[in-house]
């Protein structure tokens, strides 16, 4: 392993601090682009639309993190009552970015020698021993730990600049996949080397967002538990009691809310170094197991949405690979319309909502991170307009719109399935899986949908509650244009096959099939320019 580079002609270890270094990506409300720091981004939370990091996952762990910050300095309402007057009143979030700037220096230094930032100075020893490029500190280029998709290698020489490092960290820190740890564990313990999933890891998280950055912290700011308790800084900040690695992590219940969003999913360490214009970098990175919380649904976990698998358990709803984010989103527009308690009831019952410019005032963002096993794979997300007194009509358009796009797939499915078995009569039981897939449009019905699902939500929402019945009409119109487009990809598969008797009998019965089930006594009721009656 090559040796650090000097850091500075007295071989000090640089300091490096987010509360005042410009190190979050952002977007101002007149759309232009800029870099601020902790400090900033508080301060001018109601001049910026949004975050711009380079992930959904990474945008959610900033959020988590100012939020983390907004409930140790107190800058929280403290009844769901007062969480209405702050939306109302856009009570200003600046006493959070002056408490933060009165903080000590040294719990807010990235690179201090016995407490970094969001880090773990116990991995010192073994950082020298076993650490890695910084591939591994991003989930994105981490991959299985040894040669990933996108071709980055845990040994390529690849320094992060300073402010992507901490910004990967936060993201670590909640949706760090499980594993193993590429560190021995013979110095600090065994269990150093299991990493157990991240606090959002295997679940969607939904953020409300508003039409600033000031508004979305403030629909997301509740009413805590234990407001004005410190926040994780470091591994070894005093008065933090933290797990060991010598025997199984038991799990603790957060001490507070500032504690539940900041708190240390995993043990990570960075080398500094200076890149080639004297800029501070990171050049080794090491993870290592962090900890592992208690979570109490109603308490912590007042953004799930809840979903039943198979076998009927429920759970809160996950990242899938075979069901698009946007299937699920009835499941977010019931939790707004039937839910009692927490972030959903106070959108229902307590958000108040008069319409001054056209589209949503808000949506509900939801964000998940798809892999295989151990394996990062994707992050999955998509946001979906919210209009306070409409979570019934938006709910009934995505759950129809939802039920009608999988009738349509399904039928795909079935004429793809009539089309092969008469064009390909003699296929091997072994092969006829794949001539199927050769005539099933599903594949590209599925991306297709997606944009048209979205137009009907925002119709809905422009119809306004002001209308008897907004769903109705775009929905008919709705699953009309996706006939259209599932017939035309349907056509497309079957003109592939080449000129025959046998293949046009096939695409003919593929076409009947489909063009019945259309019209058929089962099928969506605004499939035949119906409404449903439901």
């Amino acid at each position: 392993m090559s040796e650090a580079r000097p850091l500075n002609p007295a071989g000090q270890r640089p300091g490096w601090d987010p509360r005042f270094a410009p190190c979050i990506p952002t977007v101002t409300i007149s759309g232009a682009t800029a870099h601020h720091s902790l400090c900033g981004l508080l301060a001018q939370a109601d001049d910026l639309a949004t975050l711009d990091c380079s992930s959904p996952g990474e945008t959610v762990a900033v959020l988590e993190h100012l939020l983390a910050i907004c409930f140790a300095s107190s800058t929280c309402p403290s009844s769901d009552k007062e969480w209405r007057a702050w939306i109302l009143d856009r009570r200003s979030l600046a006493p959070a970015a002056a408490w933060l700037a009165d903080q000590p220096a040294d719990s807010w230094d990235l690179f201090h020698p016995t407490q970094p930032l969001a880090q773990n100075s116990e991995l010192a020893a073994d950082l020298r021993e076993s650490g890695t490029g910084t591939a591994q500190l991003v989930i994105e280029h981490a991959g299985d730990y040894s040669q990933h998709f996108d071709h980055h290698h845990l040994e390529l020489e690849n320094p992060l600049p300073a402010a992507d490092a901490f910004r990967a960290t936060l993201t670590q820190h909640v949706y760090g996949p499980y594993g193993r740890a590429r560190m021995s564990g013979r110095r600090l313990g065994a269990k150093v080397t299991n990493l157990a999933a991240g606090r959002l890891t295997g679940r969607i998280r939904v953020v409300a967002l508003g039409q600033t950055l000031g508004e979305t912290l403030r629909l997301n700011l509740y009413p805590p538990d234990g407001p004005g308790k410190p926040l994780n800084t470091s591994w070894t900040t005093a008065g933090f009691e933290r797990r060991t690695f010598k025997e199984k992590a038991k799990p603790r219940m957060p001490r507070s809310s500032a504690d539940l969003h900041s708190s240390l999913g995993r043990s990570v360490l960075l080398r500094p170094a200076r890149g080639p214009h004297g800029q501070i970098t990171v050049d080794r990175v090491l993870i290592g197991a962090g900890e592992v919380l208690d979570l109490d649904p109603a308490r912590h976990l007042q953004d799930a949405v809840y979903g039943r698998t198979t076998n009927g358990m429920s759970k809160p709803l996950w990242p899938s690979p075979s069901r698009a984010l946007w299937q699920q989103a009835h499941a977010l527009y019931s939790a707004v319309k039937d839910d009692r308690t927490g972030l959903y009831a106070r959108l229902r019952s307590i958000l108040p909502y008069q319409r001054t410019t056209p589209g949503a005032p808000y949506q509900l963002w939801a964000v998940g991170l798809l892999a295989n096993k151990t394996l990062p794979v994707i992050w999955t997300h998509g946001a979906y307009p919210y209009a306070p007194g409409m979570a019934a009509h938006l709910y009934r358009a995505s759950r129809r719109g939802s039920d009608v796009a999988e009738y349509m797939a399904q039928t795909l499915k079935h004429a793809a399935i009539v089309a092969a078995e008469t064009a390909f009569p003699a296929v091997r039981a072994g092969d006829e899986a794949g001539q199927v897939a050769r005539l099933d449009a599903r594949y590209a019905f599925w991306p297709a949908a997606e944009s048209p699902f979205h137009e009907l939500l925002d119709e809905v929402i422009d119809r306004g509650i002001e209308d008897d019945d907004p769903v109705s009409a775009p929905l008919v119109a709705y699953a009309l244009e996706l006939m259209k487009t599932a017939r035309t990809q349907l056509l497309q598969r079957l003109d592939a096959l080449p000129p025959g008797d046998r293949n046009h009998r096939a695409r003919a019965r593929g076409v009947r099939l489909f063009e019945e089930a259309m019209s058929g006594e089962r099928a969506p009721a605004e499939l035949r320019g119906e409404t449903a009656r439901d």
